[in-house]
């Protein structure tokens, strides 16, 4: 069975990692979307608001489960039998990174394969930060995330601006 792990912060999980998805299932077995927990990231989400997000995205798809985890992308693979890692590249700019991260985990473990898939163009713009910039300051951002993150994204922004 071909097991891969889909990791990131998701925060928020936009149409483009949707779209990432989505092909991914359909060249492995089994996707795993692993959903980051970096203490040291300031997260607009909580890790089981991500994995519930994911989940109600890609509940159509059968082959994909949704979990978090933090530590090491290598032993998280290892812990749920993953040969694979996918990346999405949207740009140039996130080759550099990308190859960094491959180099990395090839290190530490070079039985585990890193596939990348490149942006479809409509989404090769698209990026969390950006999704909470511009709902930070009230733009549309109806085609960049499902219309249950849109509610939960501009939700968590009211109340933030309710805060101060």
């Amino acid at each position: 069975m071909r097991v891969a792990v889909y990791p990131g912060s998701f925060d928020p999980f936009t149409k483009g990692h949707a779209d990432i998805l989505k092909r991914a299932a359909k060249l492995f077995d089994h996707v795993i979307v692993g959903v980051l927990v970096n203490p040291y990231k300031k997260c607009l989400f909580s890790p089981k608001e991500r994995v519930q997000q994911i989940c109600d995205v890609a509940k159509h798809l059968e082959n994909v489960r949704v979990i978090h985890f933090d530590g090491l992308l290598v032993d998280f693979c290892a812990t749920v039998g993953a040969t694979a890692i996918i990346r999405g590249l949207r740009a140039v700019s996130d080759y550099e990174y990308e190859m960094q991260m491959f180099t990395v985990n090839n290190t530490l473990s070079p039985k585990i394969e890193t596939v990348f898939l490149m942006a479809s163009p409509p989404y090769s713009f698209l990026s969390s930060s950006i999704v909470k910039e511009v709902a930070k300051y009230g733009g549309d951002i109806s085609n960049m995330v499902a219309p249950s993150i849109k509610e939960e994204v501009e939700s968590k922004f009211e109340a933030l601006k309710n805060e101060k």
